[in-house]
């Protein structure tokens, strides 16, 4: 299923796997997916974790060990899950040696109920990092208002992040304002800036969901949204890298924050499945995808040339057409940060039930 994930990367996309399990780890098949269809990076989430965990016997074994130590729930899901992050980094190590340090990453996420909170978000991912102790890793950081300064003092601290639920172009020229700041932070400070890494992940999917609900059944502007609101956050990102505070910190060896296009699975079966992938091909991305997406892709996506830059205009006149026809984006930008970051929260509560469950019959069974 190679062919046209070949030629995905070969336009310069780097391609990582929505997903993470233990059977994924335990059975190799990350590592195949690694060797033979051009996976160069593993993302994860709340919901990703609560589902593994929750999904199978997989874990139980480990979490009956912990029981029988008096750990606690909070210390059960940092270990599961930093176990099974740790663990991939490893998968991943001939890719980031082979690219550098640029491709052949792991992303962790905070607690999502700490996404208004910075001291916290902070504390966290020097935890989580110092936990997984690989260099491959990127702690995940919400782009919320008080995710920004967050993200600033982790990047100053030499930590690699990957900035999260991302929905709007004023918000995430905010994440880019907040990387420049951490990487500058970082340099002051006497950090190699070169070991420093950052990915922006802008959601793409659930803006066609959110903005679709608000136009009429026959509007030829629905499905348009998503893919021009991700062609502009490029747009942003391009006027950001022609800039001097970039060019310095690039003189001083810093790394681009590269644009990461997230959420790409379709949502409406009236969309192909492989529109989000299609469609956002440029250069120096990521797109992160679930397995499903990805095999679409490699069987019958249309993969031909760099199909963001060329529509800067197009994705522009797209915006004024919503306007006009009284779509609030930023009203959608709020709405979707607000919901994305409760799913996550309330996956993780789940994660917690999850195993609080397996805790208390594991020490039922062993009393």
């Amino acid at each position: 299923m190679t062919d046209r994930l070949a030629q995905l990367s070969a336009a310069g996309v780097s391609i990582w796997l929505d997903d993470l399990t233990r059977e994924r780890l335990v059975s190799g098949n990350l590592a195949e997916l690694v060797a033979n269809d051009h996976v160069v990076g593993v993302t994860t989430n709340p919901t990703i974790f609560e589902k593994a965990i929750s999904g199978g016997s997989g874990y139980d074994a480990q979490i009956a060990e912990l029981a029988s130590r008096g750990a606690s729930v909070e210390e059960v899901v940092h270990t599961l899950t930093t176990d099974d992050v740790r663990t991939a980094c490893d998968v991943m190590a001939p890719v980031y040696d082979r690219t550098g340090g640029t491709d052949g990453r792991v992303s962790i996420e905070v607690d999502p109920g700490l996404a208004n909170e910075t001291a916290a978000t902070v504390a966290e991912a020097k935890e989580l990092s110092a936990l997984v102790d690989r260099p491959q890793l990127y702690v995940k950081i919400p782009a919320t208002l008080e995710g920004l300064p967050a993200i600033t003092a982790v990047l100053a601290e030499g930590i690699s992040v990957n900035v999260t639920l991302i929905f709007g172009i004023e918000r995430y020229k905010g994440v880019m304002d907040a990387w420049l700041t951490g990487l500058e932070q970082a340099q002051a400070a006497g950090h190699d800036l070169s070991g420093i890494e950052s990915v922006a992940s802008f959601f793409v999917s659930r803006v066609d969901t959110e903005v679709d609900k608000r136009l009429p059944a026959d509007s030829p502007l629905r499905g348009r949204a998503a893919i021009a609101n991700a062609r502009l956050a490029h747009a942003a990102y391009a006027e950001m890298s022609a800039g001097g505070r970039w060019a310095a910190l690039a003189k001083a060896g810093a790394r681009t924050q590269r644009p990461l296009w997230a959420s790409t699975g379709t949502k409406d079966k009236a969309y192909s499945d492989t529109r989000y992938v299609d469609e956002l091909v440029t250069a120096g991305v990521v797109n992160t995808m679930p397995e499903a997406t990805m095999r679409a892709v490699a069987d019958h996506g249309n993969i031909a040339g760099d199909t963001v830059v060329p529509n800067y205009d197009d994705a522009r006149a797209t915006f004024a057409e919503l306007a006009d026809a009284g779509i609030d984006m930023d009203d959608v930008v709020r709405v979707l940060e607000v919901e994305g970051v409760a799913k996550f929260s309330d996956s993780w509560q789940a994660l917690r039930a999850t195993v609080e469950a397996t805790l208390t019959e594991s020490r039922k069974s062993s009393a």
